[in-house]
């Protein structure tokens, strides 16, 4: 039957092929993190605010989950000495997370410690391969957005 729809089909085998990958790269996180007494859900966010300070509402947009989530892990990092709270400019209300020289530490040592992981992960597959890969899902990514009328 998915033959039979064609592109519909496919990019309904790729949408079950992303949540099975997305699944396995949960567990191989949880692991990864888990072994630098962090949680992949920390991990995520430690590496999204690594890039530039974020607000709660915006780190949870680029990680593509609940704001209240996030506002409950980004305040345990910053309990945990591992992020802070720093003045918006932009926006009174809403500070600005960004991590701390222990957060950066942190976040350095799972990183080091994902490498291997990674190289595993990509094994038998061409560095060409990997980044037409990464495009197709930054596409697909674009095109659900739009469909769901996210920012």
């Amino acid at each position: 039957m998915t033959q039979a729809l064609g592109k519909v089909g496919k990019a309904a085998d790729l949408g079950a092929d992303v949540y099975a990958a997305a699944g396995a790269l949960r567990r191989a996180g949880e692991a990864l993190a888990g072994a630098e007494g962090q949680t992949q859900a920390r991990w995520q966010l430690m590496s999204v605010v690594s890039e530039q300070p974020l607000s709660v509402a915006r780190a949870a947009r680029r990680l593509g989950v609940a704001r209240q989530g996030v506002q409950r892990i980004a305040v345990n990092l910053v309990r945990d000495g591992l992020a802070e709270f720093q003045g918006n400019p932009g926006h009174l209300t809403s500070p600005l997370l960004t991590l701390t020289d222990a957060g950066q530490r942190v976040l350095g040592a799972i990183t080091v410690r994902a490498a291997p992981a990674h190289e595993v992960m990509g094994e038998g597959i061409s560095v060409d391969d990997l980044a037409a890969a990464r495009s197709v899902l930054q596409r697909l990514t674009q095109q659900t957005d739009i469909w769901t009328g996210a920012p």
